[in-house]
């Protein structure tokens, strides 16, 4: 991705098409906007009155559907999966709280969805590289959820998923094989949630490669077997060191844990016959069971229990499989980012329709801001211009180094990333390691307020 002769956001919405081309100007010159103020409200990131207006326009514009904003992002992924080897689909669902602004039409319920909380779902595939580079979005869904009455929602479950907000998982999954490059072996990766027999069944028959984290103890095709019990009678294959993320009252840590794996055929569950959803076939999978034995004091143990349609056929291949589970943390990375550092829930556009178009526009914004943070430590050496324009690194270089000399060569991206963090409050000392998102964003913010004075001065004055 080329900053060097244009804006990143004009290289990353060229294709945009909304009808209209100065909707398409528009829709550019917002992310743009958005980009460079992520934390502020849509006035003070439009800076005047003409643009701010301009922009709700925009937001209010009902031919203007989120799709067609995002569509040009997800060409953009698809040319940055193009040479990868492997690319793994994070799927996730996140809620969004517009509770403080009860005003606000066009929300549903979320949450445990009777205190009264009200917002937006949004459910989410990023496409992210095997080493843990951000390539962006492949698939995003936003709605508001309908309140249902306890009787509704008893009388739901027997529906098919087709008519279910669990359709989500399919949905994506199938979107992601139509849009990815196939030169590029892609694996979704999911948590919990998806454990769902027809997620299972529909990847089978599309050949559609997964992970999917075990949250049923399912029966298995031989007699009184179940996927629990069947997994902890085999053999341990292996032991590794995971890193565990922190929680509430737990920090981060390494845990030791044991591998088991298996090749199992689960039978379908027989509520399947209530909605009529054909075939009812078994599916084999691989399980992988993570179990840690020894947990220090007072930490929930680790137990993983992960199902996949891709080969296991010794401990290393469990492994691999293993490191791609690990790697969906970095969809709840990427929502704090959309959440605490676009602080999107913070946006009063009066109605759902509007929030979604904005949603949309701010959900390319926190990638660009997640990958910035990840180019660091992938491709540390290059310039750069491949990640800033001639006017950024300049105004970079001259504020960090206090100095109105330029270098010969530009810097490497990976000391323009940390002059950014640190413009954001990150001392980089021995033991700080490598800037995180929290520091980049606020510095990235900072940047450009300086990048702004600093065309300022060196543009050439006219005069009469």
């Amino acid at each position: 991705m080329s900053k060097e002769d244009s804006e990143w956001n004009e290289t990353e919405f060229e294709e945009i098409r909304l009808g209209d081309e100065r909707l398409n100007v528009r829709a550019i010159k917002l992310l743009g906007q958005l980009s460079a103020q992520p934390q502020d409200f849509i006035n003070q990131a439009c800076e005047d009155w003409a643009a701010t207006k301009a922009a709700y326009r925009f937001f209010d514009n009902e031919g203007v559907r989120p799709e067609a904003i995002l569509s040009p992002h997800h060409e953009r992924v698809c040319e940055r999966m193009r040479g990868q080897n492997l690319v793994l689909a994070i799927q996730d669902t996140t809620e969004l709280d517009y509770s403080a602004h009860p005003k606000t039409k066009g929300l549903g319920p979320i949450g445990n969805k009777r205190d009264g909380v009200q917002g937006l779902l949004l459910h989410t595939t990023l496409a992210v590289t095997a080493q843990g580079l951000p390539l962006g979005l492949l698939t995003q869904q936003i709605w508001a959820r309908e309140a249902q009455s306890r009787q509704q929602e008893y009388e739901h479950r027997a529906t098919a998923l087709k008519d279910k907000e669990s359709s989500k998982w399919l949905n994506a999954l199938k979107l992601t094989l139509e849009r990815a490059p196939c030169e590029a072996q892609v694996v979704t990766v999911c948590d919990r949630e998806a454990d769902i027999f027809e997620f299972l069944l529909e990847a089978a028959q599309e050949r559609a490669s997964y992970v999917v984290r075990a949250a049923q103890d399912r029966r298995l095709m031989v007699k009184g077997e179940t996927l629990w019990r069947h997994l902890k009678q085999c053999a341990v294959a292996g032991n590794l060191s995971v890193e565990v993320a922190r929680k509430k009252k737990e920090p981060t840590r390494t845990a030791r844990v044991g591998v088991r794996y298996e090749r199992v055929e689960v039978r379908p569950p027989q509520r399947l016959k209530k909605v009529r959803m054909e075939p009812w076939e078994p599916v084999w999978v691989w399980a992988v069971y993570v179990t840690e034995e020894n947990p220090p004091p007072g930490v929930t143990p680790l137990e993983w229990m992960l199902l996949t349609n891709i080969e296991v056929a010794d401990f290393k291949a469990a492994v691999k499989r293993i490191e791609w589970y690990v790697l969906r943390w970095l969809i709840e990375i990427y929502f704090k980012i959309l959440k605490s550092g676009c602080r999107v829930e913070q946006t009063s556009l009066a109605t759902g329709e509007r929030i979604k178009r904005y949603l949309a526009l701010m959900s390319v914004v926190a990638w660009r801001l997640f990958w910035l943070t990840y180019i660091n430590r992938q491709d540390a050496e290059a310039s750069c211009r491949s990640i800033l324009t001639e006017d950024e690194w300049q105004a970079l270089y001259c504020k960090v180094r206090k100095t109105t000399i330029l270098p010969d060569q530009p810097p490497t991206a990976r000391e323009a990333i940390r002059w950014i963090a640190q413009l954001g409050g990150f001392l980089g000392r021995k033991h700080d390691g490598e800037p995180g998102v929290t520091v980049l964003w606020r510095g990235w913010q900072r940047l450009n307020d300086i990048v702004d004075t600093w065309r300022l001065l060196n543009s050439p004055f006219t005069y009469g």
